[in-house]
């Protein structure tokens, strides 16, 4: 499972260099999106307010302000005709605005009179308002207060269960909130859910980090960005554009991550482009929005160039617009400019900036313990109370279990009387148990005796299809002799056809008589196998081929593999003789075979070569390898189809 899991991240890792072009034409387009003109355009609140909050980047043209001073006009508006319901969107969206700005106190100053009403409200409504003062609250690190958010959450019917990890996370309880997290989120994770998987594995990882276990922490980090790089370059599913944006911002996150990381175990040069890379991405697809990740980064930067002393760059990026709210992150710039001066000579104002840590320390020092201690005993109650709630359900289940158990007893009662009755045919039971024994000695002996047929039978199979692979060697044996005694280059060229047509069936016959199974052949060796085969045939070309097979894990059986086998044969072979007529240095073969049970298998062959002359479709009619192509594929109950609209070739089908 991880081999194949390890293959299918390296090929579309490949394939993503293709769809790259694609991507940066989609980012221009919608970095050129006109969002702000086109929510004015909109008729009412309710269409202003879905096209607000489904729009990932709608600051991408003009910035929160703008958007503001427009939504208090339509808000003044709707006030003066008492129109209710768009006075509660323009108000949702203006205390979202506010957050996107980091004003939180703003933000929720507008959502919490929304909030006393919110059992009048509509769903959507309702979601909307509690999650904007979820965020808040967790900015502002007031968690009774989320706690209270996400009890209503419950009430309400909008979520099935509470969550508590980040809370902890964000109080220090940092091995508490993995193992909540680990516990809550896995059970309902999907493995071909890689936008999911990453955001699991970077959450993880930043539990790791901030507990100081790094170099776990940046294994976490890294397979979180393969598992995003796959979501982003997956063109196989379709993307919402918020979904591609949320994933383009979480892999800003996740590179950030890693060069915190990498600051953290001291590679201070190692850091630097992970980070610069990370503030770049987030700036870019959340545009105008307050971010803590980019102050992090930023004053990791500043850190990373201070340590290797190049203070120009450290006081570039101290002075690039820092507004830190946190705590934490107000402490470290602090820090980082104290080091600065002190680095550079500058002894007294190194001094006043220590004084303001010690101040701020002071007065964190003086409230922290016991509110964070407050706000820990409030998560705890939480939990006790969400405990206390599974374990009456439990209780619950248990007086039913009771009562089933009586009801048992009842049953045995009853078993027990009709028991009486039973003895009486007892010696009758006890002859019959004789006589079964007796015949289960003749089922065991019958068993026997097919099982030794049944092995014989293999031994057979084995040495028919072994001989079988013999005769078709032979075969090929008398065609390369034959060649040896024509001169006719066409002859030879036929003659060297059938002869690798040839080992393709032979090669069926002996990866059937290798396997413990002889219903089925494993396609990934055998398609190994037979490029091989085909390399030895054609031995001026395609060994500086690059091939790219992704068959892990499917199996088919001799009627569908004869037919595939020879489809591979003819399609590699004509890739060898004319795609790559030049210089095969740079050439690219990429075969994938998917055959999941129950559903229809999925066949792909491409190659970067010259593709197809334009009278392709004339020559088909009068090439063979086309024509045996189309009849081998009428086998497998399907059509081969053929894509000229990009450079090389694309072969594919379906098949059942």
């Amino acid at each position: 499972m991880k081999k194949h899991f390890i293959l299918r991240l390296m090929c579309t890792l490949i394939f993503s260099v293709y769809t790259c072009l694609g991507f940066a034409q989609d980012d221009v387009e919608t970095q050129n999106e006109d969002y702000y003109e086109q929510f004015q355009d909109l008729e009412n609140g309710e269409l202003r307010s879905f096209f607000f909050f489904n729009t990932p980047n709608r600051y991408n043209q003009n910035s929160p302000y703008d958007w503001l001073d427009t939504v208090k006009v339509y808000l003044n508006s709707s006030e003066k005709t008492k129109d209710s319901i768009s006075i509660r969107n323009y108000q949702l969206i203006e205390s979202q605005i506010y957050y996107d700005l980091g004003n939180y106190e703003r933000s929720l100053a507008i959502a919490r009179p929304l909030y006393d009403n919110i059992l009048k409200l509509d769903v959507e409504s309702k979601q909307t308002i509690l999650s904007i003062l979820d965020n808040n609250y967790a900015m502002l690190e007031l968690y009774d207060k989320q706690i209270e958010i996400r009890r209503v959450k419950r009430e309400l019917g909008l979520t099935d269960n509470v969550a508590f990890y980040d809370i902890y996370a964000s109080l220090g309880q940092y091995r508490k909130a993995m193992r909540d997290y680990m516990v809550e989120e896995k059970k309902v994770l999907k493995d071909d859910d890689y936008y999911g998987q990453a955001i699991y594995n970077n959450t993880i990882g930043n539990y790791l980090r901030l507990d100081k276990s790094t170099s776990t922490a940046l294994s976490y980090f890294k397979k979180a960005e393969g598992l995003i790089t796959v979501f982003l370059s997956d063109v196989t599913n379709q993307h919402s554009d918020k979904e591609i944006a949320d994933g383009r911002i979480l892999n800003g996150l996740i590179i950030g991550n890693i060069g915190k990381s990498h600051v953290q175990l001291g590679e201070y040069e190692k850091a630097i482009p992970f980070l610069e890379e990370s503030r770049e991405i987030i700036k870019k697809y959340n545009k105008s929005k307050f971010s803590s990740d980019i102050i992090e980064n930023t004053l990791a930067l500043a850190e990373c160039y201070l340590k290797l002393d190049d203070y120009a760059k450290a006081t570039d990026y101290l002075s690039d617009d820092l507004n830190p709210i946190k705590s934490a992150n107000i402490l470290k710039r602090n820090r980082i400019y104290a080091d600065y001066y002190f680095k550079t000579g500058d002894f007294k104002n190194s001094t006043v900036y220590l004084k303001k840590n010690i101040r701020i320390r002071d007065s964190i020092d003086a409230l922290e313990s016991n509110i964070k201690n407050q706000q820990l005993t409030s998560v705890v109650a939480q939990d006790l109370e969400n405990s206390r709630k599974t374990m009456e359900h439990q209780k619950a289940q248990l007086e039913e279990s009771r009562k089933d158990i009586k009801a048992r007893d009842d049953k045995i009662s009853l078993v027990f009387v009709s028991l009486i009755f039973t003895l009486i045919g007892f010696a009758g039971l006890v002859y019959a148990y004789l006589k079964s024994i007796k015949n289960q000695r003749l089922i065991a002996e019958q068993k026997f005796i097919i099982e030794n047929s049944l092995v014989e039978k293999d031994s057979l199979l084995k040495e028919i299809h072994h001989r079988v692979k013999n005769n078709l060697q032979m075969v090929s044996s008398l065609l390369s002799l034959q060649t040896k005694n024509t001169r006719s280059k066409a002859a030879i060229a036929a003659l060297e056809e059938g002869k690798s047509r040839v080992k393709a069936m032979a090669l069926i016959h002996q990866k059937l008589y290798q396997n413990d199974d002889l219903s089925v052949i494993e396609m990934q060796g055998y398609i190994e196998s037979l490029i091989n085969s085909i390399q030895s045939v054609y031995k001026k070309g395609g060994h500086s081929i690059n091939i790219t097979i992704d068959a892990e894990g499917v199996e088919l059986d001799i009627d569908r593999a004869i037919p595939f086998g020879l489809i591979l044969n003819e399609l590699v072979s004509n890739s060898f003789k004319y795609a790559f007529p030049n210089d095969d240095s740079d050439g690219k073969i990429y075969i994938h075979l998917r055959k999941i049970a129950g559903q229809e298998g999925f066949f792909e062959y491409t190659d970067n070569g010259i593709g197809l002359p334009e009278d392709s479709d004339e020559r088909a009619s009068s090439s063979m390898g086309i024509r045996l192509m189309s009849r081998l594929a009428n086998q497998l109950q399907t059509s081969l189809k053929t894509d000229k609209t990009q450079d090389g070739v694309r072969f594919w089908f379906n098949f059942k």
